[in-house]
């Protein structure tokens, strides 16, 4: 007699999942699955009754020895849907597709069986990433939570044990890591415009490298490919020096970017090329991007501008190092869409607020409290 097949969309959660264990594939969404539970909450014994699983198949996912991004498809549809059916954080449960994302770049750069091969086969050379994705890489670098990830409730139990509290990947994993970014920047720089998406985001990676020599080893990367910035043209190159110049600051070196404001925005181009930046990053363009140039479309109605301010004011901060690109963006958000305020006065109040703690803080650039002026100035003309 034939052996009978099963019917994957009748299986167990764990029916089609592979059994392969590459180095960190798992890592990062098996520890946002154990943040997901914990806030719940549930013990991993209940959580694993409740999803029809063993206890030991829960530890697998959380340790990331099993590794979620492993498991079929629409399997992992069930599971999502069954997490919120409990009633976990939507929000959370949404950022499980982000740290997949994580987990296959970790995975690509920590696999040693992996030549070095066309860079365009690269998780960073497929598609632009977004924060959210960016930074649940990351977290397992620095063990800092990502900004999207939201504050555990008041009432969540406190973890017992030696559980770890982040995906922190171990030093030595750490380092190869950071060497492998650093070599497939290399790749992708001498492959000119092709390795462009690559170069760029496998540099900004790179920066979260406190290694002695990383500061220099950036500013070696920027030498190598002089950016020739217009004021009437978008090029990939003004991505590029975007990315590196908002890298920079980490190591506080603030004159690239004031030099990037200046010469990379002050015309329509660069403008609207920050802008749908921005709105990309911070999640409001929805669509996935295969490459940098939708930074150029001038289309409108590509992002919600209100949405996009909203998100600028926690920005308006003196503590972050790209504060006066954030002014700036605040700056030329209000100045090409005048009426954005118009509809949320909480909104102008907030950034009123801290407009006029950035003018008394004495932390920006000169061209920076010009446009901070201008900015407080509009909010007063918005006032009712």
């Amino acid at each position: 007699m034939a052996p009978t097949r099963s019917n994957p969309s009748k299986g167990t959660l764990t029916s089609g999942q592979r059994s392969r264990n590459r180095a960190g594939e798992g890592r990062v969404t098996g520890h946002l699955f154990k943040v997901i539970r914990e806030r719940l909450p549930c013990t991993q014994r209940e959580i694993a009754e409740r999803l029809g699983v063993d206890a030991t198949t829960v530890q697998g996912w959380e340790s990331g020895r099993r590794a979620l991004t492993a498991m079929a498809a629409g399997q992992l549809l069930t599971l999502r849907r069954r997490l919120l059916g409990y009633g976990a954080d939507p929000h959370s449960i949404a950022l499980l597709g982000a740290a997949m994302d994580a987990d296959g770049v970790i995975a690509h750069a920590l696999d040693e069986s992996l030549p070095d091969r066309d860079p365009r086969s690269h998780p960073l050379a497929g598609w632009v990433f977004t924060r959210a994705s960016t930074h649940m890489i990351a977290w397992a670098l620095t063990g800092s939570a990502p900004a999207a990830l939201p504050p555990a409730p008041t009432a969540t139990p406190r973890r017992r044990g030696p559980s770890p509290e982040t995906p922190l990947l171990a030093e030595p994993d750490r380092r190869r890591f950071y060497d492998h970014m650093r070599r497939y920047a290399e790749i992708a720089d001498r492959s000119g415009e092709g390795g462009a998406l690559l170069r760029r985001q496998a540099l900004y990676l790179c920066s979260y490298d406190m290694a002695p020599d990383t500061h220099a080893w950036l500013a070696d990367m920027r030498a190598r490919r002089p950016v020739r910035l217009t004021h009437s043209t978008w090029s990939p190159e003004w991505a590029d020096a975007r990315s590196l110049a908002t890298s920079l600051t980490r190591y506080g070196e603030f004159d690239v970017l004031h030099r990037f404001i200046e010469r990379g925005m002050g015309g329509d181009a660069g403008e609207i090329a920050n802008l749908n930046y921005w709105a990309h990053w911070l999640g409001m363009d929805r669509v996935p991007r295969p490459d940098d140039s939708f930074m150029a479309d001038r289309s409108s109605g590509l992002w919600d501008a209100g949405a996009l301010l909203r998100s600028f004011a926690d920005r308006l901060d003196p503590d972050l190092g790209c504060v006066d690109l954030n002014v700036h963006s605040v700056w030329s958000l209000m100045a090409s869409r005048p009426g954005v305020l118009a509809a949320d006065p909480r909104l102008a109040d907030e950034l009123r607020r801290r407009v006029v703690l950035l003018l008394d803080s004495g932390s920006v650039s000169q061209q920076a409290r010009r446009e901070l002026d201008a900015v407080h100035y509009g909010l007063r003309l918005s006032s009712p």
